[in-house]
């Protein structure tokens, strides 16, 4: 079985945050990956949904569960395109994620913001994979709505 790198990963969920522009969602892309394959792909979709909780973080976690039949995903890592606020920190923690790879950080709302802890404390994370891609993705989308 061929290994996949977290760049491989991390273009996989830079697809998702893609589809997210296409729709006018913010674009943020996830996967969720267990034992080298993606069971779970998901982006934003709070504007499609009407659901404010609708973040791409937050429908690869439900995918994932279901693809599983288990509310922990502590085999799998989660690649998003960019930082997870609070809230989805909240709900990655209690699936006892096993790793976390982000893209670009989110300075207004990520997770990291807060001083508590949030995630797992087993929870591996590795930031910056494709960080300029992201970021980039995520200005386009700022600029095109706001001209």
């Amino acid at each position: 079985m061929e290994l996949y790198t977290d760049e491989y990963f991390m273009r996989e969920a830079l697809k998702e945050a893609a589809k997210a522009f296409d729709i006018g969602e913010v674009p943020v892309g996830a996967v969720v990956v267990s034992q080298n394959k993606i069971i779970a792909r998901a982006h934003n979709q709070t504007e499609k949904l009407t659901d404010a909780t609708a973040h791409a973080e937050m429908l690869a976690i439900t995918a994932a569960a279901n693809y599983l039949g288990s509310k922990y995903l502590s085999e799998c890592t989660l690649y998003v395109t960019l930082e997870p606020c609070v809230m989805c920190a909240g709900a990655l923690h209690w699936t006892q994620l096993e790793k976390l790879v982000f893209g670009a950080s989110d300075i207004q709302r990520g997770y990291s913001i807060v001083s508590t802890p949030l995630l797992h404390p087993r929870t591996e994370v590795i930031k910056g994979i494709k960080a300029e891609e992201s970021k980039k993705l995520i200005n386009d989308f700022f600029k095109r709505i706001r001209n």
